[in-house]
């Protein structure tokens, strides 16, 4: 198979498809179109016009990165996608992270090992506090 990697944003309706394969929610349209645009990277991967996979980093392009939305689609999952969206994601943040920078994700559960690979450590809820997330 050959794919096409861009580093793109997807369109929003191509997103929410890729979310929902995964059994994902979504929000309104609107609120997805928003966040797409305001994000600091994107990479997308498509196989002719299927995304196959995406990745993005938010936040403040200064002091704080997140990794978000790292996602391959169920049929295309265990072909390296996932790496080759990393890849591209880590050579961004090697470009614009400074030192002192934080880089943060929220890994899948049982997808904790993928970004160990790449230097993420697990919080051990002492040192640096628990780890909180609120879904609204």
């Amino acid at each position: 198979m050959s794919y096409q990697v861009v580093e793109q944003a997807p369109s929003a309706e191509h997103f929410i498809q890729l979310r929902a394969s995964l059994g994902w929610s979504n929000p309104a349209i609107n609120i997805v179109k928003h966040s797409l645009a305001n994000s600091l990277f994107w990479v997308s991967i498509y196989q002719e016009q299927q995304l196959a996979a995406t990745g993005r980093i938010i936040g403040d392009n200064s002091m704080y990165f997140y990794i978000q939305d790292v996602i391959v689609a169920p049929d295309f999952q265990g072909l390296g996608l996932g790496t080759t969206v990393m890849s591209h994601i880590e050579r961004y943040l090697a470009h614009h992270c400074q030192a002192g920078a934080t880089v943060g994700l929220l890994a899948a559960h049982g997808k904790e090992a993928f970004y160990q690979k790449y230097g993420y450590g697990l919080r051990d809820g002492k040192s640096l506090g628990m780890a909180l997330c609120k879904f609204i």
